[in-house]
């Protein structure tokens, strides 16, 4: 007889997320209890986690962690970035040597403001500037992976339990108004350090539990914009979706929310109201090939928030909880319950109903 842990679980990968409505911060330690009672949800083939507010002396510069195959390599990739950014800041992101993660690359953080001058030249403003170098560092500069790109934030990932990632990273060090998190198991990708979650581009950062079988589609339409999928990962794909509609082309939460996981044609044409109708019909008219389908649960998180969302037919559990300014998020609520023991207001939120928190104006 097959027993738990012997056969495939398509349900597995454990997401969790914990913000603070008030900016008030928390050290990783709380993120990464919730990570324990879930742990059967992934195989050790991945783990990771976001943090925001981290880095309030340099919050006003992109922060690039990077890893690197070799020494040459690194080499390579800061004679890329000194002709670009004025570097203010370089250094090896401090881990701790355990026996649970091995084989690591070099893993390094730079901080970088782009040269006025480059800026002028291309006539961009730093986001694009900065998302444009990361697409061309990770998709022609081998061994080299730009895998956070955030000013005041930054994502910490490797091969492993993501309790043993938080270890490895010395995520008690650290102090964040808001963590993500994500136990990955694998199914139809590698498992590696660049393919582990979060996703991230500039300040966005996605963990997702599901499988996404509109990639295809989805991959080509972006990458016309100029992003390319290079991480051996349908996730990867959902970041750049939500940067292309939230920093492109402007969209509210709740209008990317309507296109990843747009209500069915069916639904939208019994509304009685005639302008969310007409909104609704716009969207999936408009960006079709960014309907996101497949069972999935994803947190957006981005600087001052974050975003929940499940796919429309809720195929991937997610748990919402609150107390006090804290609200949680997480795949089960034995993981919000790690977190915070006296969880008030716990509901599973609809298929396709966007969870949006907002960290209180000036407080991040």
């Amino acid at each position: 007889m097959e027993r738990e842990g012997q056969i495939r679980i398509p349900a597995g990968c454990a997401i969790a997320a914990l913000v603070s409505r008030d900016g008030s911060k928390t050290s990783g330690e709380a993120i990464t209890n919730a990570m324990k009672p879930m742990r059967d949800r992934s195989n050790g083939l991945g783990g990771g986690f976001a943090a925001y507010g981290i880095y309030p002396e340099y919050k006003d510069f992109y922060a690039l962690h990077l890893f690197f195959d070799s020494r040459d390599v690194r080499k390579g990739c800061e004679a890329f970035l000194k002709e670009r950014f004025e570097i203010v800041q370089s250094e090896i992101i401090p881990t701790r040597k355990i026996p649970e993660i091995t084989d690591e690359p070099i893993i390094w953080r730079y901080f970088v403001a782009p040269l006025q001058s480059q800026l002028k030249s291309a006539q961009l403003d730093g986001d694009e500037f900065v998302s444009r170098a990361v697409m061309k560092i990770n998709a022609q500069m081998d061994g080299a992976y730009v895998f956070s790109s955030g000013k005041n934030m930054g994502a910490f990932k490797a091969v492993g339990f993501p309790e043993d990632v938080s270890r490895f990273y010395r995520l008690e060090e650290y102090q964040a108004y808001q963590w993500t998190a994500h136990g990955r198991y694998p199914t139809n990708t590698p498992g590696w350090w660049g393919g582990a979650h979060p996703f991230g581009l500039l300040d966005y950062t996605v963990v997702h539990n599901g499988e996404i079988s509109s990639y295809d589609a989805n991959r080509r339409f972006i990458e016309m914009f100029g992003y390319k999928c290079t991480l051996q990962t349908d996730t990867e794909v959902i970041t750049y979706i939500m940067d292309y509609l939230l920093r492109v082309q402007r969209l509210t939460l709740t209008e990317t929310a309507n296109v990843i996981a747009a209500p069915f044609w069916s639904a939208i044409e019994q509304l009685s109201d005639a302008e969310e109708r007409a909104r609704l019909r716009y969207l999936r008219a408009v960006f079709p090939s960014l309907l996101i389908t497949g069972p999935f649960s994803i947190v957006l998180g981005f600087n001052g928030g974050l975003m929940a969302l499940n796919d429309r037919l809720k195929l991937r559990s997610m748990v919402v909880g609150e107390k006090d300014d804290k609200v949680f998020v997480a795949s089960e609520e034995a993981a919000i319950r790690a977190m915070e023991e006296n969880v008030e207001n716990v509901w599973s939120p609809a298929g396709g109903e966007p969870v949006v928190v907002r960290v209180k104006e000036g407080a991040f």
